[in-house]
């Protein structure tokens, strides 16, 4: 059963080809972009269709990975996210969203992969009829 998309934003190409793969051989499916703009584009075009974002936190120019988390927070609460960032770590306190995770650059394609199904799993299941 497919749980739904994991968007991917990256402004790295190396980066987010890497990490789109590693996601992909771990049985994800994956919408990869390279900026804040086309993340929230896509969101915004179907926004049920998204159970997890995974970004970087500088995107070059316009929005950052901070307020992308946000945009897509403030249509889903509980969107699993994972910030990937070589240097902005420290303000993932203050910036991040709550109930998010940091992985520091250089990184092991298994923590993003271990960070997401963490989240994912801590995500409450819709039962029906259970009491």
């Amino acid at each position: 059963m497919l749980i739904g998309s994991v968007l991917v934003v990256e402004d790295e190409p190396l980066i987010l080809l890497d990490v789109e793969t590693a996601l992909q051989e771990a049985g994800f499916e994956v919408v990869a972009v390279t900026n804040a703009a086309a993340a929230i584009a896509a969101f915004d075009a179907e926004p049920e269709k998204f159970k997890g974002l995974i970004t970087d936190i500088r995107l070059g120019a316009g929005k950052n990975g901070w307020e992308v988390a946000k945009h897509l927070r403030q249509a889903n609460p509980t969107l699993p996210v994972v910030y990937m960032s070589g240097d902005s770590a420290i303000h993932w306190g203050s910036e991040g969203v709550p109930e998010s995770v940091m992985v520091q650059k250089p990184f092991f394609m298994p923590q993003i992969i271990t960070a997401l199904s963490t989240l994912l799993n801590a995500l409450p299941v819709n039962r029906p009829n259970s009491e």
